[in-house]
């Protein structure tokens, strides 16, 4: 055992001075030739970028194993959803869907620093070095829910390729005449990042129905600028799947929830066998949009902060008594860990 350590120690070290080696070389190269400061400002930019780079490199290695660690089924071929947690126990929504005919859809992700656990449970989901998604979804401009995206289209696209992302986003200048900073910030940075794929981009409208492989996609709400806040611009979309229907909500307030009903109730579409809660089951939309989706199975992506009202000012409790008098048979939760949820 000791030996295996010694051995681990050592390759991690070559990997090191691998990284480093040609930047020290060029900085050494630079600095005979510089001004004493700005001599001491590359080696200053070096051992910064030394230091991000050891960084990364750990934080690849860890998730790696916990990902291991998590014994993270390979469900290529099979009708799955996985839920995954939070990895610092906050909120955020990341939904990874595998379908019989092998392809692959992810729904929103989770913030920038939970990348590295994405990306490391996708590749044992799909059992790739390099995953590829059919359809990348973004349900609203708030950064728990898209950063993960961002960052993987931007700089990590040698890790992890898509096909298309499809999002409904309030124009930047709305945000921007209501004073809406995450949601000027959220909308911005996507404008500037797709620039690069603009063809990759799919705007979603209600009531477009389309296939993606096996899964059936029919969008129920997209955003009503009349709505001031941000997470009442959620897409909701019902998603058909192995002879299962599942409703996802995003941040969904009583709003869209509202209308949602009041365009749909009557279509048959609104009743579904799995409902995501939105807003993370607290504060989202009200008990009569529950009661039309009647789910027999609820996904929580909650921390056990939200779970618990710790703070006493959220819904969650209220929210909890409601699904357990609809009757719901089970509650899949994001705190207790990365859920899997087979379809058949």
């Amino acid at each position: 055992m000791k030996i295996r350590a010694l051995i681990s120690v050592f390759l991690v070290l070559t990997l090191l001075f691998a990284l480093a080696a040609p930047s020290l070389a060029a900085a050494t190269g630079q600095a005979a030739a510089a001004e004493s400061a700005d001599f001491g400002t590359r080696i200053a930019d070096f051992f910064k970028s030394l230091s991000e780079k050891i960084k990364a490199l750990f934080s690849q290695i860890k998730y790696y194993f916990q990902v291991k660690k998590e014994k993270v089924p390979n469900t290529m071929g099979k009708n799955a959803i996985h839920m995954l947690r939070s990895v610092e126990n906050t909120i955020s929504d990341s939904f990874i869907i595998t379908t019989e005919d092998g392809k692959v859809i992810v729904i929103d992700g989770g913030h920038t620093f939970e990348t590295d656990y994405f990306i490391q449970y996708l590749k044992a989901v799909t059992g790739k070095r390099v995953p590829n998604v059919d359809a990348w979804f973004l349900s609203h401009p708030h950064n728990d829910h898209v950063q993960i995206f961002y960052e993987v289209a931007e700089n990590r696209t040698r890790q992890v390729t898509f096909d298309k992302v499809l999002l409904n986003y309030a124009p930047y200048e709305l945000y921007e005449s209501r004073s809406q900073e995450e949601g000027m910030q959220m909308v911005g940075e996507f404008d500037r990042i797709s620039k690069s794929f603009p063809e990759k981009v799919q705007i979603l409208d209600t009531g477009d129905e389309f296939g993606i492989g096996a899964a059936k996609i029919t969008v129920l709400y997209t955003a009503d600028t009349s709505f001031i806040d941000v997470n009442e611009h959620s897409v909701i979309f019902r998603m058909d799947l192995g002879g299962k229907s599942v409703m996802f909500t995003g941040d969904a307030q009583v709003n869209a929830g509202n209308k949602t009903l009041a365009e749909w109730e009557g279509s048959g579409l609104v009743k579904c066998d799995i409902c995501k809660m939105a807003h993370h089951g607290q504060d989202g939309v009200d008990r009569s949009f529950y009661e039309a989706v009647a789910p027999e199975i609820c996904l929580w992506p909650t921390p056990t902060w939200v779970w618990d009202n710790t703070n006493g000012n959220l819904k969650t409790l209220e929210v909890r008594g409601w699904m357990e008098e609809l009757g719901v048979k089970q509650n899949y939760v994001a705190w207790e860990g990365s859920q899997v949820i087979y379809l058949n």
